[in-house]
C-alpha cells in the first residue's frame, strides 16, 4: 500500500523523537555523580551515582579528614592559639600531626625549628591507607624525632575491633625503641554527617573500648586518645573509664587547655592550633623531652 507525503512525515518524527529519548537515556545513564556541598563547601555527600564501597561512608574524602579538621568549625579558635608556640615552657616539648594533605615534609626544616614529636595520620575506616605514610612516619624518625602513627575512626562503619586491626596492619603498631609513640586514635565530629555517627553515647564508649582493647592486643599499649571535651561529653556521656589507661591528647585552640575530658587529671598532648611554625597541627607535649621517651618506651 502507498503511504502519502504526509503520513511518511509523521512516521520521521516519530523515529527521531525516539532516538533523542534513548540518546539522553543513555548519557542520564553515563553521567557522573554530583557531589553535594554544605554551606562551607565542603563535600558531604553524593546526589546521584553508586553507593559508598563498604567501610566508606557517601561522599568519602579521607585526604581531608585528619585530626583536628572538624575542630575548629564546630568550636571556633582564638587569635591567641597561634603565637602559643612562642611561649613554651621548658617542660612542655613542642611537636606536630600531619597527614596526606600535607604531602612530603620537610623533616628536617620541622626539626630545625624545634619538633621533637610528630603523630602520622595512618588510617581511616578499613579502606583507606595515607599514600605518604612511609616519607612521614620515617623521615619523622630519621632526623631524630618520637613519632607515632593514629587512625581517624568512622564508627558507623565498622566495630572498633575492625577498625583497630586495620590500622595495626597498615602502620598503627609499636616497638620498644624509645622512639614510637603509642598508636592513637582519633574520634572527633562527624565529617560526614551525624555528630554521634548516629551512636548513642552507651555504642560509641564500647566503640571506643572495643577498639583500645584489640590495640592492647595487638600490640602491648593501650592507644593515645585524640579528642575534644565537647564531643567526648556529647558523644560518650562525658564517660571516665578511659583515663587510668589511655594517654590523653586534647584539642583546643585557644590560649589555655581549659577542662579536660571526665577521668583525665591532665593531658599528655595539647593540640593548640591547626596552623603556625611546623606544617600540620601544632602540638605540645605535656613534659620534657625525657618524658616523651618514657611515654614511647610504655
Amino acid at each position: 500500500m502507498r503511504t502519502s507525503g504526509t503520513t511518511r512525515l509523521l512516521r520521521n518524527a516519530a523515529t527521531a523523537a525516539a532516538s533523542v529519548a534513548l540518546l539522553a537515556g543513555s548519557l542520564a545513564l553515563a553521567a557522573p555523580a554530583r557531589a553535594a556541598t554544605d554551606t562551607t563547601g565542603t563535600t558531604t555527600g553524593t546526589t546521584t551515582g553508586t553507593a559508598a564501597r563498604p567501610g566508606e561512608p557517601a561522599g568519602f574524602h579521607p585526604e581531608q579528614d585528619h585530626a583536628g579538621s572538624t575542630v575548629a568549625r564546630h568550636e571556633g579558635r582564638s587569635s591567641a592559639a597561634a603565637n602559643t608556640f612562642t611561649a613554651l615552657a621548658a617542660t612542655q616539648t613542642p611537636g606536630l600531626d600531619v597527614s596526606s594533605y600535607q604531602g612530603n615534609v620537610a623533616w628536617s626544616t620541622a626539626y630545625a625549628n624545634g619538633a621533637r614529636f610528630a603523630y602520622v595520620k595512618a588510617t581511616e575506616g578499613t579502606t583507606y591507607t595515607n599514600p605518604y605514610f612511609a616519607q612521614q612516619y620515617n623521615g619523622s624518625y630519621n632526623v631524630g624525632m618520637i613519632r607515632g602513627a593514629y587512625h581517624f575512626a568512622l564508627p558507623n562503619v565498622s566495630s572498633g575491633a575492625t577498625q583497630a586491626a586495620y590500622f595495626v596492619s597498615h602502620g598503627g603498631g609499636w616497638s620498644r625503641d624509645g622512639r614510637t609513640l603509642p598508636p592513637a586514635l582519633d574520634i572527633e565530629y562527624n565529617p560526614y554527617g551525624a555528630t554521634c555517627y548516629g551512636l548513642s553515647q552507651s555504642s560509641m564508649v564500647n566503640w571506643i573500648r572495643d577498639f583500645s582493647n584489640t590495640v592492647h592486643t595487638k600490640t602491648g599499649r593501650y592507644p593515645t586518645i585524640y579528642t575534644t571535651t565537647d564531643w567526648w561529653t556529647t558523644c560518650t556521656g562525658n564517660n571516665g573509664s578511659f583515663g587510668a589507661t589511655n594517654p590523653l591528647w586534647i584539642a583546643r585552640y585557644s590560649s589555655s587547655v581549659g577542662t579536660l575530658p571526665n577521668g583525665w587529671s591532665y593531658q599528655t598532648i595539647w593540640q593548640y592550633a591547626d596552623a603556625g611554625t611546623f606544617p600540620g597541627d601544632q602540638n605540645r607535649f605535656n613534659g620534657a623531652f625525657d618524658r616523651i621517651q618514657a611515654l614511647a618506651n610504655g
